[in-house]
């Protein structure tokens, strides 16, 4: 199965609620109602690859020792254009960049 194929089947097994995932304003930081959709997010439509647990899966682990090393701009850019060749899908069409900084931030703190 190709890739995009796949990442996109996983988006639909998933049930990610796309329709109301609006993005926002930039420069500004996510709302909490927004951080509990991006939370959310992150353990059902990330977990379904990295593991619920994001001890890794299909991809990558996403705990903070995993991405300790990692510099917050390329997770960022990985979130928002995904990596090409690999089942991990672009999400630039469902988060903003603040969000998907957001997310990343999050990720190297650890979700609690």
């Amino acid at each position: 199965m190709p890739n995009a194929l796949l990442a996109a089947s996983l988006l639909l097994i998933s049930g990610l609620p796309l329709v109301g995932l609006a993005a926002a304003e930039p420069g500004t930081g996510p709302s909490p109602a927004r951080q509990l959709e991006l939370r959310a997010l992150l353990v059902q439509d990330c977990g379904s690859c990295h593991g619920l647990s994001l001890r890794g899966g299909l991809g990558p682990q996403l705990l903070p020792e995993a991405l300790a090393n990692k510099p917050e701009e390329y997770l960022v850019a990985t979130i928002l254009h995904g990596r090409p060749g690999t089942p991990m899908p672009p999400w630039q069409h469902f988060l903003s960049e603040d969000e998907a900084r957001w997310i990343a931030q999050l990720l190297k703190r650890g979700l609690q």
